[in-house]
């Protein structure tokens, strides 16, 4: 009966001090008439992140589940004329006390990221979105959102950009940026994106951009990663498309049967037109490891 007891005690103390740990934030950005376009700079130093599409009317949602009481969020916004500023900065101060850089945490036992944040965002804004993230993973699903620049930056991070929706994105976007220094980035029906410049840059780990379908508009893509792999799916051939190789010997490459050489590692498919408005444009560099085209 006493060891029940103890057993019993042991798993209420526990419960408790799990349920003690947990921190939820919430913040947000009301509705406002007026009010066109959102910037929002986000930085965490370890977490999962997501962003979507969110039912509400507010231009911007945040919800964080924080398992450590030494992170302090601090949120701010403000509105000027037609537009929203907002930032959240997701600070390790244990970290910054005694200088631990995050590498050390990249070789941590401790399973997981220890804090997760939602990012709602709705479709009747146009939305600037510059994300900094320390390491963990990220998903941006995009769909019915108007995006006109996204800028995300990690130490170490798996980083998925997609659609969930066939709805490509109701503004043209100038500049899709990805830099990782450690991780993967996987965009996925990146033709919704309906950007005009896509630059991913890995400095280990790998790229995969899937142009499944055609674009509407002419975008250049610029991959490069230093040691790893390029996966690069292709529209089809009949699509305007120019591939531009920048490689070492050090790197397998792979691509389909139909791609026609122009010059020195350059190729392109039979829908190839210079001048054509749709043109897409791919310039891949890898130091050592492989690329695929298929």
């Amino acid at each position: 009966m006493l060891k029940k007891l103890c057993l019993f005690l042991c798993l209420l103390l526990s419960s408790v001090s799990w349920v003690c740990a947990q921190f939820v934030k919430e913040y947000r950005v009301p509705e406002k008439a007026g009010i066109e376009k959102v910037s929002l700079n986000f930085s965490s130093y370890k977490s999962e992140t997501q962003v979507k599409r969110s039912t509400g009317l507010d231009p911007l949602r945040i919800h964080g589940h924080l398992l450590q009481a030494n992170i302090l969020p601090d949120f701010r916004s403000s509105v000027a004329k037609n537009r929203v500023a907002a930032s959240l900065v997701h600070k390790n101060i244990e970290s910054d006390n005694l200088g631990k850089s995050i590498t050390s945490k990249l070789f941590s036992t401790t399973s997981g990221f220890d804090h997760s944040w939602d990012v709602g965002l709705t479709s009747s804004y146009v939305y600037d979105l510059d994300f900094n993230l320390g390491m963990g993973t990220a998903d941006f699903d995009l769909a019915q959102l108007a995006v006109s620049t996204l800028k995300i930056k990690s130490a170490s991070a798996d980083v998925f950009i997609h659609y969930s929706s066939n709805t490509p994105n109701s503004v043209g976007m100038d500049t899709l940026l990805v830099t990782l220094n450690m991780g993967a980035v996987d965009l996925h029906q990146a033709q919704l994106a309906q950007a005009k410049k896509v630059i991913i840059e890995v400095n280990y780990g790998q790229i995969s951009l899937n142009y499944g379908q055609p674009q509407s508009s002419k975008a250049q893509v610029i991959a490069a990663v230093g040691g790893g792999t390029i996966y690069l799916k292709l529209p089809p051939e009949s699509s305007p498309v120019k591939i531009r190789m920048k490689t070492t010997p050090l790197c397998r490459i792979a691509i389909p049967d139909y791609l026609r050489a122009i010059g020195e590692d350059t190729f392109v498919t039979k829908g190839y037109s210079a001048s054509d408005p749709r043109l897409l444009e791919f310039i891949l560099d890898v130091g050592v490891g492989a690329v695929t085209v298929e």
